[in-house]
């Protein structure tokens, strides 16, 4: 488990494997089939599971990746050995506004109680595994790091059978990052004609997806497009083998290795902002070029500025 909510802000860093503490793994494995499909769950505060919250609160909107890297031993493993992608939701443009109206990953995985689904490839060989799920939060993004995007991630442990094939190609973590990629390096407050997330592409046989849940339990059943051809489910209710990322704690077929929370803020701030008749909760926007929400933050909050786009309400 991570030590609290903040973000890793450097993808040089050996903290963008499996988040802090993350290169330590625990005894228990997940044990599941290739082809299986698995729900992660990310919620912004820890042991926070609540559909009535948001997953990823303060319009903190990317991308939704998700990694393999076959290893030895899943329980002892560090992050260190090669990763290759096997899902992302990405970007879709939206009808109007600027590209922090369009939809996200992560606005999807919001409106879905935190939880993201997914197929495991069917064509990767058996063997222990670490998964790695990341939220990109692009809210910030158009400074370069360590000041702009924001990196929440988890690594699940696994123990997967009946698969068949080789491993892919890989990627290195730290490496597969660079602080002016163009889906790291981004004004999302702009008209976004297209969005390239950061890393290798997804491999054959894993899948894609293009946002599209439009409001809290909306369309939580969308499907995922199998890179190579067909579609994969991907209902977010419920599932067989859930590997919750919020408390670290297990179903009965499942292992948490970190949690993957999902809000910050940065550390400018000023007084209470604007007035008006309604509140913004902690963590929610209350200010920014463009924004005509609540200025004010909830009793205890304050408005802090994050950059000329974006303010949030902060502790």
């Amino acid at each position: 488990m991570p030590p609290g909510n903040s973000p890793v802000t450097d993808p040089t860093s050996n903290d963008i494997r499996c988040n802090v503490g993350g290169g330590a793994g625990i005894s228990s494995k997940c044990g599941l089939k290739a082809g299986d499909q698995v729900t992660i769950e990310m919620h912004q505060q820890i042991g926070d599971r609540s559909c009535t919250n948001e997953g990823i609160g303060g319009a903190h909107w990317g991308p939704v990746m998700a990694y393999l890297s076959k290893v030895d031993d899943a329980s002892t493993a560090d992050g260190s050995s090669g990763w290759f992608k096997i899902y992302q939701s990405t970007w879709a443009k939206a009808p109007t506004g600027d590209g922090s109206m369009d939809w996200w990953g992560t606005k999807d995985m919001n409106y879905c109680c935190g939880k993201l689904t997914f197929n495991i490839p069917a064509n990767i060989p058996s063997g222990d595994y670490l998964l790695r799920a990341e939220a990109l939060a692009l809210h910030a993004a158009q400074s370069p790091p360590p000041n702009g995007a924001q990196f929440y991630m988890s690594c699940y442990q696994l123990s997967i059978t009946g698969g068949s094939g080789s491993v892919p190609p890989t990627v290195n973590f730290p490496g597969a990052y660079g602080n002016t990629d163009p889906g790291i390096f981004v004004n999302i407050y702009q008209s976004l004609s297209t969005y390239i997330a950061p890393g290798p592409t997804v491999i054959p046989g894993g899948a894609t997806k293009s946002p599209n849940v439009l409001s809290f339990g909306g369309n939580c059943a969308a499907t995922s497009t199998v890179v190579g051809g067909g579609t994969n489910p991907t209902t977010a209710a419920t599932t067989t083998r859930t590997a919750s990322a919020t408390t670290g704690r297990t179903s009965s077929t499942t292992t948490a290795r970190t949690t993957t929370p999902g809000t910050t803020s940065r550390t400018t701030t000023t007084s209470a902002a604007g007035t008006g008749g309604c509140t913004s909760p902690l963590y929610g926007q209350c200010g920014g070029i463009g924004y005509t929400g609540c200025t004010v933050c909830a009793s205890g909050s304050k408005c802090s500025v994050l950059n000329a786009y974006y303010s949030q309400c902060t502790a």
